[in-house]
């Protein structure tokens, strides 16, 4: 089949195996350097269905990023049966989201751990990163 003139813009499967083995698959993925010619933005969508840490040490980055988490029933996205603990700051404050949120991470903010202490019903975790790739800071960089 032709090569169309629009057709570069269409990502069809964007589907890639998650950095965690506890997430079922397949995760939804959009690599803005890879599949977005260069965008800055990054997209995962994850299904959480069991407990397990997700983000086992602080760490930075470069550029905003926003950790969206979702009730993972269609009918009522505000059926949200998890407790998420998360770590924000150098002094490591602790969060728990036990309802549909959405956090922002600023640019160079330390952030972690991201653990799921609860999954009663399976939630949404969106993780957008305002960059063409993911890359991660450690603490010491």
């Amino acid at each position: 089949m032709a090569e169309t003139k629009y057709g570069k813009y269409i990502v069809k499967e964007p589907y890639k195996k998650g950095r965690n083995e506890e997430v079922i698959e397949p995760a939804v993925h959009l690599d803005g350097e890879k599949d977005g010619g260069g965008a800055n933005l990054t997209v995962n969508r994850s299904w959480i269905t069991q407990p397990f840490r997700m983000i086992k040490e602080p760490h930075r980055h470069d550029h905003d990023q926003f950790l969206i988490f979702m009730g993972g029933n269609p009918m009522d996205v505000r059926d949200f049966g998890a407790e998420v603990e998360l770590f924000l700051g150098e002094e490591a404050e602790r969060h728990i989201i036990d309802s549909p949120a959405i956090v922002h991470v600023p640019a160079g903010l330390m952030h972690g751990p991201l653990e799921y202490k609860r999954i009663d019903r399976p939630i949404v975790f969106l993780d957008i990163y305002l960059a063409p790739t993911y890359v991660r800071r450690e603490k010491s960089d």
